[in-house]
């Protein structure tokens, strides 16, 4: 049986160029022009088995509803390809930050669309069927499903944007995230304060998961651009 893909774009053009070359390849192609459109098919049986998915749509935010999947247990596991015409560093990390799995900047060859499909679904196949729940940095754990913090095993307490916050520095833990960026990927998120600056909710992440909040060892500031989840060294073993 073909393996279902469904795919939302605008562009009706590439829209029926891509589905007739993934047809031809094997694949169950259906295709969508708006978030709506999607959003309907996704609740329709049978599921699809991936998702290839324009970040710019008539009517919503492709990286916003690559948010609302991975929150639903239903579909946090669906392998998702995204597309988009912004092709800058920073947009590729943001989109992967939000859960797609693989990103690919328009203009594209089909013939690399389906390549990098048919690895999204060979890893999908060669995985547990269960999707990576916690994030790991030394001795800090993230459980992505229960939205807990441990530190040593031991729980710390977080507001559900603290834990979003530290949950994006942790998937690029070793790697310095720039405001901008922090904020990007946490657009959308409902904010307790919107008055509040990021610098306030690292200080009180800080609180919760340094032994020394005033010397940081694990939440890093790097003066003139950002912060850092900063990655156990060898020699020093968990933070």
């Amino acid at each position: 049986m073909s393996t279902r893909i469904l795919l939302v774009d605008d562009d009706l053009r590439l829209s029926a160029m891509l589905a007739d070359y993934l047809g031809q390849a094997g694949y169950a192609v259906e295709t969508a022009g708006t978030l709506t459109a999607a959003r309907q098919r996704l609740r329709q049986p049978p599921a699809p088995q991936a998702l290839i998915l324009d970040l710019m749509l008539p009517d919503g935010d492709g990286l916003q509803w690559c948010r609302e999947l991975r929150a639903d247990p239903a579909t946090v596991a669906l392998p998702l390809l995204m597309l988009t015409a912004r092709g800058e560093p920073a947009d590729r990390i943001l989109g992967l930050e939000l859960g797609a799995d693989d990103y690919l900047a328009k203009p594209f060859e089909a013939r690399e669309l389906l390549a990098r499909l048919r690895a999204l679904l060979r890893r999908a196949q060669a995985g547990s069927g269960a999707p990576a729940q916690v994030l790991r940095v030394g001795a800090l754990e993230l459980d992505l499903g229960a939205h807990e913090v441990r530190l040593h095993g031991q729980p710390r307490e977080l507001t559900a944007y603290q834990f979003q916050l530290l949950a994006v520095l942790a998937r690029h833990a070793g790697r310095v995230l720039t405001r901008d960026q922090i904020m990007d990927a946490l657009k959308g998120h409902p904010q307790e304060a919107f008055d509040r600056s990021i610098d306030v909710h690292i200080s009180r992440i800080r609180a919760a998961v340094e032994d020394d909040p005033k010397r940081p060892r694990r939440i890093l500031t790097v003066r003139g651009t950002g912060y850092m989840l900063a990655r156990p060294r060898a020699d020093e073993g968990a933070p």
